[in-house]
């Protein structure tokens, strides 16, 4: 029997959502602070993909398996997700503290490795949270709050970032060394990555499960410990198996999409050393300056596009969306003026706020209600096949065919996204044509 859930109010919805403020600064952090201490740190510009693959690696493994077990979990003091999202921001709050402190380049590397572990755990049971809490009606309301919440933590890692190099920087860069500017933004993602998780922990409790949920939970635990081993394995592998069509249509635009993304943020950052002719720290801080901007307006206009994808519907303004952002890359190495370069960033921003939650409330709609937790994370693998896939080859293609130029990889990314824009109108949510 299905659970009726309750609706909530705005501010119950907020709370449930401030967590993602703290992951979601983390990530932005990822976007502009760790490719440039990358390059501090003695990388070359074509290995700086691969030295990204620790997000695509620990997405695809550790978020479809978070899922899984979350799904089979309760406990009455703790919950079903909320467990799985306050240990992945401890352990994510550990490594942004020691990430300034890297010594060397394998050092720095090693910790994104444990710190995309961290975020990845918390990150997938907070999808299947807000979907666990909130009726059909809501769901939009809650995946579109989590998208201010993306906008919102970017932009305060994205804006400190240049805000303490103007105060505490300057000075001559010292090859193989981090500038200490760069260290207080870190200090304060680890402080919010577990500060603002247990807001939400503390704030939002968990519907517990229906008496059918329970006791095919109760049976989970009864069985052998191999045999829970490889439970997640079988259930990951049936729900693939049984996918909703819409959620492969969906992963042909994520494929163009994700790795479009990608590029965008390991090579913006170069694409200003080449167009402006900055050193590093200038470049890190425009790319920051074009972050923070994108993501003041992902803020503004996330709960802005509720009534929107109602109106005309999900398909139509996601579609657009994307082909606005690849307006914004075609534009922005045509712009050399540090401020007009911004304004792109509208479109990119409106872009980010479509893409942060109008797939998940779809998905989110025609998934079941005992599986949503494994399906978030296969929803997730679709993310970051994508990105491991870029890694792996756009090394190659940026050395090879864009003649290791940075423009011509950011015109790329505008290519891919004006694909994913085409492919985003065959998406439709119809229960009946989406039945595994």
């Amino acid at each position: 029997m299905k659970i009726r859930k309750p609706e909530l109010s705005f501010w119950q919805i907020w709370n449930m959502n401030v967590g993602f403020l703290g992951i979601q600064y983390s990530f932005g952090l990822q976007q502009s602070a760790i490719n440039p201490i990358f390059l501090f740190l003695g990388a070359k510009e074509e290995i700086l993909p691969i030295l990204n693959i620790a997000g695509p690696v620990t997405g695809l493994i550790v978020q479809p398996l978070i899922g899984a077990i979350s799904d089979k979990t309760w406990s009455a003091k703790w919950g079903r997700r909320k467990p799985f999202f306050l240990i992945g921001a401890v352990l994510g709050s550990l490594c942004l503290f020691a990430f300034p402190l890297s010594p060397a380049l394998w050092f720095a590397v090693g910790l994104l490795w444990i710190l995309d572990v961290g975020n990845n755990m918390a990150m997938e049971p907070y999808r299947a949270f807000v979907g666990d809490k909130l009726p059909d009606k809501q769901l939009s309301m809650g995946y579109q709050m989590q998208s201010l919440f993306v906008g919102a933590g970017i932009l305060l890692a994205n804006a400190s970032i240049f805000l303490f190099q103007d105060w505490f920087g300057g000075g001559q860069e010292v090859e193989g060394t981090i500038p200490k500017w760069l260290y207080y933004s870190f200090f304060i993602g680890s402080f919010l990555s577990v500060a603002t998780i247990l807001w939400s922990v503390l704030k939002t409790p968990e519907i517990p499960p229906s008496d059918e949920e329970l006791k095919e939970i109760n049976k989970h635990k009864a069985l052998p410990f191999i045999e829970r081993f490889k439970m997640p394995f079988i259930e990951i592998s049936q729900a693939v198996k049984e996918m909703p069509k819409f959620m492969w249509k969906l992963s042909a635009v994520y494929l163009f999409q994700w790795y479009a993304l990608f590029i965008y943020w390991q090579f913006i950052t170069p694409l200003f050393k080449a167009t402006m002719g900055y050193d590093t720290s200038e470049a890190a801080a425009q790319a920051a300056k074009m972050s923070t901007t994108y993501n003041i307006v992902t803020a503004v206009v996330a709960l802005i596009l509720v009534p929107l994808t109602v109106r005309y519907g999900g398909k139509k303004i996601y579609a657009l969306s994307l082909f606005g952002t690849a307006l914004a890359l075609f534009a922005i190495p045509h712009i050399s003026d540090p401020v007009y370069v911004l304004i792109p960033m509208v479109l990119f921003g409106i872009g980010w706020a479509a893409m942060m939650g109008i797939p998940y409330s779809m998905v989110s709609k025609i998934v079941p209600q005992e599986r949503r937790g494994v399906y978030m994370g296969i929803l997730n693998m679709m993310i970051v096949i994508p990105m491991g896939i870029q890694t792996l080859t756009f090394g190659s293609i940026f050395k090879n065919l864009l003649g290791a130029n940075s423009v011509n990889a950011i015109l790329f990314a505008g290519v891919f996204f004006a694909i994913a824009s085409i492919l985003a109108m065959r998406l439709n949510v119809s229960k009946e044509e989406n039945s595994g």
